[in-house]
């Protein structure tokens, strides 16, 4: 075969695989579809009143002797929009002193809760006393639980049982009570210790959404 006829037949050859090529790119068949969602994410917010007769927690005492004792309230609520797993309270000392570090003879703490439409009632005059709501007889409406039991008075996510704030939008209204003890002796005289409660919420356990 003659160099000419070998050169046309290979030009012939590309000509028809570009052809070809070209037959592929325009004949091709597309199609889609496509879903959409928003997600959200929830809020844990765990709240005390404000500084008030919901909330006396900014109240100090002074003048302690073995066997006092003092008794301030505090509202508690999951301002959140989900329910949580746990509530627990940390309770620290900025001052600290013989009556916060010694574990025995020291400050002792205990947290309590009034069920009810009414909660604690205060007394009108200070010392603050409370006594729990009763509204109907026989029924728990004016329950009153332990939710701490009488402990020293400083720790950290100490668990608290029966809470009703671990319900979005539920309150616990609480009574906190803390005494020296007749134990203490002449070297807790004159001291001074500040005392600061700290409520930690803890997000529920996860879930299939």
């Amino acid at each position: 075969m003659s160099a000419s006829r070998k050169i046309l037949l290979s030009v012939g050859a590309v000509g028809l695989a570009a052809g070809i090529a070209g037959l592929g790119t325009f004949a091709t068949f597309t199609d889609t579809a496509a879903g959409s969602h928003t997600i959200a994410s929830g809020t844990v917010d765990i709240n005390l009143a404000a500084n008030g007769a919901d909330n006396r927690l900014s109240v100090g005492a002074t003048g302690m002797v073995p066997g006092d004792s003092l008794q301030r309230r505090a509202k508690l609520t999951n301002g959140g929009t989900q329910d949580l797993a746990s509530v627990t309270l940390t309770a620290t000392a900025g001052t600290s002193s013989l009556l916060n570090t010694d574990t025995t003879a020291g400050l002792q703490m205990k947290l309590e809760k009034c069920a009810g439409a009414a909660g604690w009632a205060e007394s009108l005059t200070t010392p603050y006393t409370y006594t729990c709501d009763t509204l109907v007889a026989g029924d728990n409406l004016g329950a009153r639980t332990t939710v701490l039991a009488r402990r020293a008075v400083i720790g950290s996510t100490i668990a608290l049982s029966s809470m009703s704030s671990l319900t979005a939008g539920a309150t616990d209204d609480l009574v906190l009570t803390v005494d020296l003890p007749s134990a203490a002796d002449n070297t807790f005289q004159g001291l001074t210790s500040a005392l600061t409660y700290t409520f930690n919420a803890t997000q529920r356990a996860a879930v299939s959404k």
